[in-house]
């Protein structure tokens, strides 16, 4: 499902304009950027929790040549679906 199926979706669900629907999608995605990078947790209770962790640097391989390289230390997102979510 893409952003447009997504915003159908909750529009027919909710009863609401898709416009309507539209603003409330990128509104929830406006605020989890923001709540990620400030480096805070997003819980769904039903869906999971969305957390921001820091990987830390390590060494790679690049599999072309073969030689070692360096990867720097990132922030990633990190998803941990709940328990019931296929219920």
């Amino acid at each position: 499902m893409n952003k447009v199926e997504l915003i159908n979706a909750v529009a027919e669900k909710a009863g609401m304009t898709k416009v309507d629907a539209r603003k409330a999608i990128d509104a929830i995605m406006d605020v989890t950027k923001t709540e990620l990078k400030n480096g805070g947790k997003i819980a769904l209770v039903g869906l999971g929790t969305l957390g921001c962790v820091e990987r830390p640097a390590r060494q790679g391989r690049n599999p072309r040549t073969g030689m070692n390289i360096n990867i720097a230390a990132k922030k990633v997102v990190k998803f941990k679906p709940a328990a019931n979510i296929m219920d």
